[in-house]
């Protein structure tokens, strides 16, 4: 593929401006209205490639079909991607910025000129040198997670459409809300998307191809004090929220924890607290790429509780678990044509392949286990989830390159 055959950047610019941010606190479907803005048009610039089969439903899902152009059967493949962007930082009014030629140089975000993007925390901006990278303006995210994936599978789209000598099989394109918030796939229809295999594109670095993730439950402690009036409360009043704070108290800070673990540990991690003295609530996600390793953890964190509370006559504790995810490895691994595949299509575009682990999740990790084996491949976002975030052109680009060559790979 030749530079002037690429679209993604000129995608991409546009995507980002629009707010799709999700809600963690909303119980609707989805989240926020304001991600169907993105999926409608998606849904029409579909239509104007040349798309015939393109649908989008009340939650913001897209579904579209490429045709196959080959007479063998050969198995649909689905490339998927998540139009919402998180809410860790603002994502209304992006500005995105080109930085065309990067040389190294710091990169002072404009509109907060605090916001400074440079080597040391950003290593990966060595292999940028002489290329082009985007950047926001300082005062949001970019948006390159997940829009970097949903303009990369939209000029694959298009290049295909323009190329309809390249062979290749019937191939799905699936395009969801609220994945950011743990509910990507909760509507997903697989028997109208009806793909065999699916590739997330929504990873990182050039060359990564991520086939595990961790397995995730939730879980929550309930600590039950006893209630009295504060004037007369000597001897009788347990108050919760003091037990909840000795057990955040007592939990490990060099290791268990998310400060503490990389490569293949995992952790255990509170994200919210609240309660009154008779009642309060610890809320834990609790990660490991074992999923036999999460009630080790879970039991450990009840005994540690319980320990607690018999210290204190009235008091109680009351554990809650929640599934969240499982490591998709577990079905990926009874499909090895997948990266076999995808092998080939990191060879054909001339990159490396890189294989490794994601410590966290994905829309896969859910398709893999509704019955769609599905892994991760890259897209060059960096520094998600930050007003530091900024993606590579060149690895965007050589991602479109890798999808179009897969097709053809499993075409063979």
């Amino acid at each position: 593929m030749t530079s002037n055959a690429f679209t993604v950047t000129e995608r991409f610019l546009r995507y980002v401006q629009i707010d799709t941010q999700s809600d963690p606190h909303s119980t609707l479907s989805p989240s926020t209205e304001k991600q169907k803005h993105l999926s409608r048009l998606l849904f029409d610039e579909l239509k104007q490639i040349g798309l015939t089969d393109v649908y989008t439903d009340e939650y913001g899902y897209v579904y579209a079909t490429i045709p196959a152009n080959i007479d063998r059967s050969v198995p649909v493949i689905c490339f998927c991607s998540h139009v919402d962007t998180a809410s860790d930082c603002s994502g209304t009014n992006v500005k995105p910025i080109l930085h065309k030629n990067y040389q190294g140089q710091e990169i002072v975000l404009p509109d907060d000129t605090t916001q400074i993007i440079h080597m040391e925390n950003h290593p990966y901006l060595k292999q940028q040198i002489g290329k082009d990278i985007i950047t926001a303006s300082g005062l949001t995210l970019l948006g390159a997670d997940d829009k970097s994936g949903v303009a990369i599978i939209m000029d694959m789209a298009h290049y295909l459409m323009q190329h309809p000598e390249i062979p290749h099989g019937t191939i799905k394109i699936l395009f969801t809300p609220d994945e950011e918030v743990g509910r990507g796939t909760d509507h997903v229809d697989l028997n109208h998307l009806g793909a065999d295999f699916a590739y997330t594109l929504d990873g990182g670095e050039l060359g990564t191809y991520e086939d595990e993730t961790f397995s995730a439950d939730g879980y929550t402690l309930h600590f039950y004090g006893v209630s009295a009036h504060p004037g007369y409360a000597k001897g009788k009043m347990v108050n919760a929220l003091k037990l909840a704070g000795i057990l955040l108290q007592q939990l490990p800070a060099t290791e268990w924890c998310p400060e503490a673990t990389q490569g293949k540990e995992g952790f255990v991690h509170p994200v919210h607290m609240e309660g009154t003295a008779e009642k309060a609530s610890i809320e834990f996600i609790i990660r490991d790429f074992d999923t036999s390793q999460l009630a080790i953890y879970e039991n450990r964190l009840l005994q540690m509780a319980e320990a607690i509370v018999t210290q204190y006559p009235g008091a109680k504790v009351e554990a809650v678990v929640r599934e969240q995810y499982r490591n998709m490895k577990e079905i990926i691994d009874q499909h090895p044509e997948m990266e076999i595949n995808a092998r080939e299509a990191y060879a054909m575009a001339g990159i490396p392949f890189i294989k490794e682990p994601i410590r966290g999740g994905t829309d896969g990790s859910r398709l893999s286990f509704m019955g769609l084996p599905c892994a991760n491949i890259f897209t060059g976002m960096q520094g998600i989830h930050s007003r530091q975030e900024w993606v590579s052109v060149y690895d965007m680009e050589k991602s479109v390159e890798v999808l179009v060559n897969l097709v053809q790979a499993w075409a063979k």
